[in-house]
């Protein structure tokens, strides 16, 4: 059996068989909505969405957030709030305090970083973001 498989900005996908009646025993074709959902995940700490959908950006109100953006360059850091931030533009490593691993982030992660973290951060492509502090 072949599926189509197409997806809308919604994050809405649209998965339809293209069997024609004579080689399905269905009259009709099968169709079924399923959500595509952004990947979240959280490492030492820090919670990535990566690609999340527009209607949550909007929901969160990202758009109207301060902005803030940086040169490639490394820096310690530390968040006496809970900072919650969308990358526009960039590529970035985050080292926690008293760890050797990192997580790297990018353009379209939603991030969010745990108040009283102190961590250093490597910058290898130049930031801009939306933030928050919390």
């Amino acid at each position: 059996m072949a599926c189509a498989f197409a997806c809308g900005s919604s994050g809405l996908c649209l998965v339809r068989s293209t069997n024609t009646p004579k080689q399905s025993s269905l009259r009709y074709p099968l169709a079924a909505k399923i959500r595509a959902e952004s990947m979240a995940t959280e490492k030492l700490g820090i919670k990535v969405e990566n690609n999340p959908p527009e209607s949550k950006l909007s929901q969160l109100g990202v758009r109207q957030w301060a902005k803030w953006g940086c040169p490639p360059s490394k820096f310690p850091w530390t968040y006496s709030s809970k900072e919650t931030c969308y990358l526009l533009e960039g590529k970035v490593k985050v080292y926690p305090d008293g760890s050797k691993e990192f997580v790297e982030i990018g353009a379209g992660d939603l991030v969010e970083f745990p108040k009283g973290m102190n961590c250093t951060w490597e910058v290898s492509v130049a930031v801009d973001k939306h933030y928050k502090f919390d």
